[in-house]
């Protein structure tokens, strides 16, 4: 288990992005009963990819604790408009987080500054799926091939991270958080991707990763939730 109670990273945080999780942590540990495994899968140095399912506005507050928790300093692709808006522009840009312009072909841009932040030794979050999952009961829906063209173009290790509990924790529409609602929070062992290092990225071997990926992923929260997917009955 991964402990609330562990000692941060501060180192990189920039001023605003620390400011945030100053305020936030708190929140999180004395509001929300979160619970947290797998840890130890997150490299302690080193560029790591962690790819999360997406449930709620909720997810970054807690996987960033989760991050932290496991000592990286996390940085986010996040969409661009949100470097515009007040004080979370602030935390964004404060934080080295990475924008990602979803206006048709443009949004392949943001993989230039995610590939020099991995280049640097960071830990990048990244959600596969690009937005919240539609599907009825939460499971993850089909990934999109960013964090596969990032993992094998740079042969950096994925780890996925299963969420489960965020979507009731803050529902779609609800602003004001539930307290005490439980999420889990866990990670798995990275994605052996090793095959596909130096094949061309054709979009059949960046489909083959990508799929990697989410099975992983979703196998993750079929433990979390302790039912299978619907689809592997």
């Amino acid at each position: 288990m991964v402990a609330m109670t562990a000692r941060l990273p501060r180192r990189g945080r920039g001023f605003w992005y620390s400011v945030a999780i100053d305020v936030l942590w708190p929140l999180v540990v004395l509001f929300v009963r979160v619970r947290m495994a797998g840890g130890a899968n997150i490299p302690r140095r080193g560029a790591v990819l962690l790819a999360s399912n997406h449930l709620s506005f909720a997810d970054p507050v807690t996987l960033t604790a989760f991050a932290l928790a496991s000592g990286r300093v996390p940085r986010y692709l996040a969409k661009a408009s949100l470097w515009k808006a007040p004080v979370i522009g602030w935390v964004m840009a404060s934080g080295r987080h990475i924008p990602v312009d979803r206006g048709g072909v443009r949004g392949g841009q943001a993989l230039g500054p995610a590939r020099s932040s991995l280049e640097e030794g960071e830990c990048v979050i990244v959600y596969p799926e690009g937005t919240f999952s539609t599907d009825p009961d939460g499971w993850p829906m089909r990934g999109r091939n960013g964090v596969a063209r990032l993992a094998l173009e740079t042969r950096t290790p994925v780890v996925p991270v299963a969420q489960w509990g965020t979507r009731e924790l803050l529902p779609p529409g609800r602003f004001v958080p539930r307290p005490w609602t439980k999420v889990h929070v866990v990670a798995g062992a990275p994605v052996d991707l090793s095959d596909l290092y130096g094949l061309d990225l054709t979009r059949q071997v960046l489909d083959v990763a990508t799929a990697r990926v989410m099975a992983a992923l979703t196998a993750l929260l079929e433990d979390v939730r302790g039912v299978p997917h619907p689809g592997n009955r």
